[in-house]
């Protein structure tokens, strides 16, 4: 029997699944279900809601991404597939994230090449998916139009819209039965704005995730921090223009000097340890879903979560 919660709340984060199975009209060997707190995070014995779920990045243009994210991924970092398959096996994360980074090239314009790419993944592994795409307006319609035909049935959750250029990503959500990532730059009144503009698409409350960007470790992280607890706490309070569950990369801590610069068998344990106390303390605030680019950080980072949630007094890290 689970604890009255310490703090009582109007308010309720909403619900949100990523993947279909068959039996849904997809191939996902299971959905994820995300959001559903009707507390803070970790409060209560079970806490309300859904536990934070952990996502691995990786990309089709490896050239384009941080070295501390591939270097131990070898040869099968210039294959998606193979990566993603790989990934689910070996590391075990609740989702793969891919970024279709190619699409950010200059001149870029193999759009069949994009859908090649996501069937191809969605092949290699059964586990949900989150699809980034183009960001560039002008490939936009295009690029998003490619990725939802190519998972249509799987309800992937789409990334990303932004202010300014987020019709496109929310038509291809509709049209193709996924979920959308809304992006704003770490201010909580542009984050519920841009949520108020999807919904008038006809976008529904419950197929939006909120991305309200964060730092890498410092000032900027504490920023970021700062944002998504006023989400979460305006959410709880009853605003239902920020009710929705947050997701969180810990992108920006694999570009620091001093995981650029770590060398030898100190440059793994840096990589890790900048995204592991990112992405912990962004679950305390709140992330329903955490994103992580080197493969060593997934475990840890798992087992970290679920001390949490069960009640554990340490949680090693």
């Amino acid at each position: 029997m689970g604890l009255t919660p310490l703090s009582e709340w109007s308010g309720q984060i909403g619900e949100l699944v990523i993947g279909a199975t068959r039996t849904d009209g997809g191939t996902r060997s299971h959905a994820v279900t995300i959001g559903g707190e009707r507390d803070l995070p970790y409060i209560g014995i079970p806490p309300s809601g859904h536990i934070p779920r952990v996502a691995y990045e990786l990309t089709d243009d490896p050239s384009l991404w941080q070295s501390a994210a591939i270097r131990t991924i070898g040869d099968r970092a210039h294959d998606p597939s193979d990566w993603a398959a790989f990934a689910e096996k070996e590391l075990q994360p609740d989702l793969i994230r891919l970024y279709l980074s190619s699409t950010r090239r200059r001149g870029f314009s193999d759009l069949s090449q994009i859908g090649k790419t996501v069937e191809a993944v969605l092949q290699a592994t059964k586990l949900p998916l989150i699809i980034e795409g183009s960001n560039d307006p002008a490939l936009d319609s295009s690029v998003f139009r490619k990725i939802g035909e190519a998972a249509e049935g799987e309800r992937v959750l789409l990334g990303t819209a932004e202010s300014g250029r987020y019709r496109s990503a929310a038509a291809a959500a509709m049209a193709y039965g996924h979920s959308l990532i809304a992006q704003s730059p770490i201010d909580i009144n542009l984050a519920k704005q841009l949520n108020i503009l999807l919904r008038e698409t006809g976008l529904p409350h419950d197929r939006i995730a909120i991305d309200p960007y964060t730092g890498a470790l410092g000032y900027g992280f504490e920023y970021s921090y700062s944002v998504m607890e006023r989400i979460r706490y305006s959410a709880l309070k009853g605003d239902t223009d920020l009710a929705m569950p947050l997701i969180s990369s810990a992108a920006d801590s694999l570009t620091v000097k001093e995981v650029r610069e770590a060398e030898g068998g100190d440059a793994d344990q840096a990589a890790v340890a900048w995204e592991m106390y990112s992405m912990l303390p962004a679950t305390l605030a709140g992330a329903s879903i955490v994103c992580v680019r080197h493969p060593l950080s997934i475990a840890g980072l798992k087992s970290a979560i679920a001390s949490l949630w069960n009640g554990q007094k340490s949680v090693g890290v």
